[in-house]
């Protein structure tokens, strides 16, 4: 039996990656490919969707699951230190754009209630577009992300008072399910219920859920929270999106936040896309072909306006003129909380047929033109800083450098705290470096962070985690963690990231290092080295050797062999196809008098057998791949590579002899 909407799925999808795909070849917004999609297979393009209701069932998860992410990452603690642009900013921008378009509708002789409501349609801008662009050109920390990010959450809060009026409004028909006494009720039991909820109830639940370390059952809870908070949500009369964001508030304040919300990025991009394809099914080809002019100017009076009005109230707050323009050009469109609240208008009779309709095609094409606006903003506010304006007016002299957030510079992050971690933890806080960890044991992240370490849970091969722990900004990276998979993930993402940032590994097999330097590490400690070294350590000290020679001994031996590992991963020393898993490396010096001191390598017979000369450091140099006549001399480090019963029987020729009296080690 056919499946209408899988064939609609397909078709979604199909569709999608074919326009995206002439999108990316012109470098054009993937927004505008999704919305042109649905345009052209909605019912008023080519109409190869049959199933537009399920269809816009799937778009509103996808609103959901974006407005849960966005819940996610803001932080009510970083925004309250933002709270006068949030506020103020944010309830003079809202209430501004609602009073201007309410004067100039009802000048135009429009009914005051529709002028109400398309106010608040207007002063609503798109959370969902504005804060994909500025995710993907990472501004997020700058103080024009977060200012127009408070600015969007204020309106998005505001859709709450709103949906509460629009049943008050003139002309809208009263009914017992909208009273809005108790939508109100309700709304206010929910809020309750998501401030106790984020501060008593979910950091114990997700702690123990993480605290399994099963990640299937990480994921199906953090989803579970998202569409549970939604649909009560949805039960107290107001949006299911809204119901959303409020969950992920919920999870925002937890040390989880940030691991839930890596979780989610794959859920929520396939979702988001029906959200966008569905608002261009929602465009009315015919009403605009035949009122082109009449819908464009429309739609570039709405964002001509709705720039005007925000980049007021940026100024206002006593910001640069500059910031004034990106903010206003950012939040110029209409947004996807106004579509929910013209079809609650509409339902409610304070829209008519023709109004809903040209609100629905001026919004699309006001979401359609935000890439552009955004992309070009700064050159339009460079512009607008040439003309001949008051100096006091383009530069406020609250200066921007205090305003952008308190991130880090020149730190170290720490992934893992383990003994390595730890240890290297305290090292740092003992020389006064600025560090940050990255951990994924929900027990070490809650008793750690409650001794004030700088510590996060998550998972570092996540690129939101390390963003988080300002990535781009950090000097030095130290991955001290025992999954050679991860670390790999890691390092790689770490490189992609940071160009300029010095990656530390470590690793717990030789084996691993190459692909480790390949991926962009500049040191990788092998494990299994260092713990040779330091076994051997504890013989020379049970055999009474002073404690400086011990010393002097293992610095040359670290020196020697991580020279030697640093070129072996960039270019080995011998182009055998060796199998580093089965076989070791070791490092011998030639005393004087020893069998091989005098001798080349042939003589020596340090070539048979299944042993490999590597190379040998001399002085300041190292001679790879040396041939079978190259004479080795006192002081030679010769660096090997065989089975490890024949390296330790070929190790007794590189000691003196016992009528020396030395008893110097040889490895």
């Amino acid at each position: 039996m056919e499946i209408e909407l899988l064939k609609d799925i397909v078709v979604v999808f199909a569709l999608s990656a074919a326009v995206l795909f002439i999108f990316h070849r012109l470098k054009a917004p993937t927004i505008v490919g999704f919305l042109l999609t649905g345009i052209l297979a909605g019912p008023q393009g080519l109409g190869l969707i049959q199933a537009t209701t399920q269809v816009s069932d799937l778009a509103e998860i996808g609103v959901v699951l974006l407005l849960f992410t966005v819940g996610i990452e803001v932080s009510l603690k970083d925004l309250m230190k933002l709270k006068k642009y949030v506020l103020v900013g944010g309830s003079l921008q809202v209430l501004l754009t609602v009073l201007v378009v309410f004067l100039i509708l009802m000048a135009l002789g429009e009914p005051a209630g529709e002028a109400m409501l398309l106010g608040f349609l207007i002063s609503l801008s798109s959370t969902a577009i504005v804060l994909r662009i500025i995710q993907k050109k990472e501004q997020f920390d700058s103080i024009y992300g977060r200012t127009t990010l408070g600015m969007l959450i204020f309106q998005d809060l505001a859709v709450v008072p709103m949906m509460l009026v629009v049943p008050l409004l003139p002309g809208a028909v009263q009914t017992e399910a909208t009273s809005p006494i108790i939508i109100a009720a309700k709304a206010l039991g929910l809020l309750a219920f998501v401030i106790i909820s984020a501060k008593w109830i979910m950091p114990k639940v997700l702690y123990h859920i993480a605290k399994t370390q099963d990640r299937e059952l990480f994921l199906l809870s953090i989803v579970a929270i998202c569409f549970a908070v939604a649909w009560m949500s949805s039960l107290a009369g107001l949006s299911l999106g809204l119901g959303a964001f409020l969950a992920g508030l919920i999870i925002s304040e937890s040390p989880y936040s940030h691991q839930a919300f890596g979780n989610m990025l794959p859920l929520r991009d396939a979702f988001t896309s029906f959200f966008f394809i569905s608002i261009g099914m929602l465009l009315d080809l015919n009403y605009l072909v035949q009122n082109p002019g009449y819908i464009i100017l429309i739609a570039i009076s709405v964002m001509a306006l709705k720039a005007a009005l925000a980049g007021f109230a940026i100024s206002v707050l006593g910001l640069p003129l500059r910031l004034a323009v990106l903010v206003g050009l950012a939040l110029s469109q209409i947004g996807e909380f106004s579509f929910i609240l013209s079809q609650v208008g509409y339902e409610s009779g304070v829209l008519t047929q023709d109004i809903y309709q040209l609100f629905l095609d001026v919004a699309v094409l006001t979401m359609g033109a935000t890439s552009f606006l955004m992309a070009a903003s700064p050159k339009v506010a460079d512009g607008l800083l040439l003309l001949p304006l008051p100096e006091r007016l383009k530069n406020r002299s609250q200066s921007l450098s205090t305003m952008t957030s308190q991130s880090q510079k020149d730190h170290l992050i720490i992934v893992g705290y383990g003994v390595n971690g730890r240890n290297v933890a305290r090292s740092a806080k003992a020389k006064g470096i600025p560090f940050v960890i990255v951990e994924t044991d929900p027990e070490i992240v809650m008793h750690e962070g409650m001794n004030g370490e700088p510590i996060h849970y998550g998972d570092a091969a996540q690129e939101n985690v390390l963003q988080h722990v300002d990535i781009r900004a950090a000097r030095v990276m130290v991955i001290a963690i025992s999954d050679p998979a991860a670390t790999r993930r890691i390092v790689e993402l770490a490189r992609r990231l940071n160009s300029e940032l010095f990656i530390i590994a470590r690793t717990r097999y030789l084996e691993e290092m190459k692909p480790l330097h390949e991926l962009g590490a500049n040191d990788v400690i092998p494990e299994e080295f260092e713990t040779s070294v330091e076994i051997f350590t504890r013989v020379l000290e049970r055999y009474d050797v002073p404690r400086d020679e011990v010393e002097s001994f293992i610095g040359e031996l670290r020196s020697d062999s991580y020279e030697m590992f640093r070129s072996l991963s960039v270019q080995p020393y011998c182009n055998a196809n060796v199998d580093l898993i089965t076989d070791e490396i070791s490092t011998f010096r030639v005393f004087a008098g020893s069998p091989v001191s005098g001798r080349s390598i042939s003589e020596a017979g340090l070539g048979n057998n299944g042993v490999k000369v590597l190379a040998v450091h001399r002085d300041l140099l190292t001679i790879a791949n040396p041939d079978e006549d190259f004479r080795l001399k006192v002081e030679d480090v010769v660096i090997l590579m065989g089975p490890e019963k024949k390296l330790s029987v070929l190790g007794n020729m590189f000691q003196a002899p016992k009528e020396n009296g030395s008893h110097r080690p040889s490895r």
